[in-house]
């Protein structure tokens, strides 16, 4: 919180993240629905810095004023996962909209995965959501060759030792199945290479086709395979609070 001659109204803040009206804003702090830096505002008038001080309304983070881009890309399968290619292939530059900025790709994806992948110029959270002491979570749709029995799923789900190491799956459903192929869901903080190929390799049921739905609080959802879109607000206030930033 900054001093009250400096900073902007609680209530402006608000209503330039697209919460509410400043009257409706005034509403929800008289109501307590609003913490400023772990303290519930109560008073009208106070001043903040939108940029330092941590604000929620209902539990929820409300991120700072947009100076970074951040953009979700559902990525094709084939599409090289990197903005240039030497071979002259497909990369994730051709599906993005136009910009002056500069972005980079947070995390890998293979070329023959499709799904979410996020663009950003902003280092620092790229860098934390990337890097594998902040065990961000990924979520796969798997579909693979065979009928997946009961045995064979309890086994992913307590776990595989591959040749790099241990990897259990932080979630794991069987979503259907028949004679010929299975599909699941696997959710993962691991970010070795292929390591959901491996561990499907590992039980005897090698992946037909991988799209990773999610990363952390951000879902692929009805997004159209090649096209984007910005990251909301609410899912940028839930990726800052799982990085600590």
């Amino acid at each position: 919180m900054v001093e009250e001659t400096t900073g902007v109204r609680l209530q402006k803040v608000l209503a330039a993240a697209g919460i509410a009206s400043r009257r409706a804003s005034e509403i929800m702090i008289d109501k307590g629905r609003v913490e400023v830096n772990g303290k519930t505002v109560t008073e009208q008038g106070m001043r903040v810095d939108p940029e330092l001080d941590k604000i929620r309304v209902d539990g929820s983070r409300i991120p700072p004023p947009r100076r970074h881009i951040h953009i979700v890309l559902n990525k094709p399968r084939g599409v090289v996962a990197t903005m240039e290619d030497p071979e002259g292939r497909a990369t994730l530059s051709d599906y993005l909209p136009r910009t002056k900025e500069r972005l980079f790709h947070v995390g890998r994806l293979d070329t023959e995965t499709e799904g979410l992948i996020i663009l950003t110029n902003d280092g620092e959270l790229g860098h934390r959501l990337a890097h594998p002491s902040y065990e961000v979570t990924k979520t796969y749709m798997v579909e693979v060759a065979g009928h997946m029995d009961n045995k064979t799923f309890r086994r992913l789900e307590k776990g595989l030792h591959l040749e790099d190491g241990p990897v259990k799956p932080d979630k794991l459903k069987l979503v259907s199945r028949t004679e010929s192929r299975s599909l699941l869901n696997v959710t993962l903080h691991e970010g070795r290479n292929r390591i959901v190929r491996r561990m499907m390799e590992a039980v005897g049921h090698p992946v037909d086709r991988l799209s990773r739905i999610a990363i952390g609080p951000v879902k692929l959802g009805q997004l159209p395979v090649g096209q984007t879109r910005e990251i909301t607000p609410e899912e940028l206030g839930a990726l800052m609070d799982l990085v600590g930033l």
